[in-house]
C-alpha cells in the first residue's frame, strides 16, 4: 500500500502547475478522482474560471460542531530546468528513495498524506466525532490574493464550519512532526508609487523611480539589520524577514512588493515612517494580513 501512495504521489508531481501558467483543473481532477475512488464526498468550488477550489470531506458523528480543515495549495513556484539533473515534472525517484520534482515538498507531500490519512482513518471505521475538510486552493505561491484571501469569504467557506486548521509545513523524515502555533506571520505589502512624468531626454524632479529608490534602501537597512541580529537568536521566529518579490511598472506608476515575517507593531511604524520620508504620492497596502 506504502508503493501505491508513492505512485500516486509521483503522478500528481508530474501535473505543471507551474507559475505562470498553472494547470489548477489537472491538479483539482487528480485528487477528485482519488478522493471519490474512496468514497469521500466531494466539490469544486469555482473561484473564477481559472481558479478551482477543491473541497474533500470526511463527515463526523457530531457535524454541528466546529470542523476540522487540512489545506494546502496546488500552485507550485517557477523552474530553470536547464539547473535541474532531473526532469522537474518527470518525478523521478533513485535507487534511495529520492523523489526528484517541482512541489515535491511545498507542497504536494502534504496534500498526498493528507488524502491518505482520511483513507486510512476511514478504512479504520473509527468515526470522528468532528467533520474533516480537505482542500486545495490555488495561488498560495503569489500572495493568495485570488485564492485563499477571496475564498475565505464565501458562504461556501464559512459553511465548513471552520474551528481548526492544520496547514502548510515542514516535510518530516520520520514519524515526528513539528507543530506551529502562528510562529510567525506574513505581511505582504504593496507600495504605490507615483511621480512626474515626461521625456526621458529631461531631468524631472519628483520622480517615482527617486521615491521608489528611498524606499527600497530603508527596507533593505530593515532587512540588513534583521540579519545581523539573527547571528545572535536561535529562532526564525525571532526575527522579521524582508524580502522583496516584486517590481512593477505601467505608464504611470511604478509598484513595489515586500514580504514581511512577524509584523511587530515596531515593524508597522518602521513602514509608515519611511513613507512619509518618501514624500507624498505614495500609497501603501496591505495584501494578507
Amino acid at each position: 500500500m506504502v508503493e501505491d501512495v508513492i505512485n500516486i504521489f509521483r503522478e500528481y508531481l508530474k501535473i505543471r502547475s507551474v507559475h505562470p501558467d498553472p494547470d489548477y483543473d489537472a491538479c483539482v481532477d487528480f485528487v477528485k478522482n482519488k478522493a471519490d475512488e474512496y468514497g469521500f464526498k466531494t466539490q469544486i468550488f469555482p473561484l473564477d474560471e481559472k481558479r478551482p477550489v477543491l473541497i474533500v470531506t470526511l463527515e463526523g458523528s457530531e457535524p454541528s460542531l466546529p470542523s476540522i480543515l487540512l489545506n494546502s495549495h496546488t500552485d507550485v513556484v517557477p523552474v530553470f530546468e536547464e539547473q535541474w539533473s532531473y526532469d522537474p515534472f518527470g518525478a523521478e525517484m533513485d535507487q534511495e528513495g529520492n523523489i526528484y520534482a517541482r512541489g515535491s515538498q511545498d507542497m504536494k507531500c502534504v496534500t498526498i498524506a493528507q488524502l491518505e490519512a482520511l483513507r486510512r482513518i476511514k478504512c479504520s471505521q473509527v468515526k470522528l466525532k468532528r467533520t474533516v475538510h480537505m482542500t486545495l486552493l490555488p495561488d498560495e505561491e503569489i500572495g493568495s490574493i485570488e485564492g485563499m484571501a477571496k475564498f475565505v469569504h464565501t458562504k461556501t467557506f464559512k459553511d465548513l464550519n471552520v474551528g481548526f486548521d492544520i496547514d502548510e509545513g515542514i516535510p518530516s523524515a520520520d514519524e515526528e512532526f513539528l507543530i506551529f502555533n502562528n510562529e510567525r506571520c506574513k505581511w505582504g505589502i504593496l507600495i504605490h508609487c507615483t511621480g512626474t512624468t515626461g521625456h526621458g531626454s529631461l531631468l524631472h524632479k519628483n520622480t517615482a523611480g527617486e521615491k521608489l529608490r528611498i524606499v527600497i534602501d530603508h527596507f533593505m537597512d530593515l532587512r540588513e539589520k534583521e540579519a545581523v541580529k539573527f547571528q545572535t537568536v536561535q529562532h526564525l521566529g525571532d526575527i522579521t524577514t524582508v524580502n522583496l518579490t516584486q517590481l512593477q511598472e505601467d505608464e504611470m506608476a511604478q509598484y513595489y512588493q515586500e514580504e514581511v515575517e512577524r509584523m511587530s507593531q515596531d515593524i508597522y511604524h518602521g513602514i509608515a515612517m519611511i513613507l512619509r520620508r518618501t514624500g507624498q504620492h505614495l500609497e501603501i497596502s496591505f495584501l494578507m494580513p
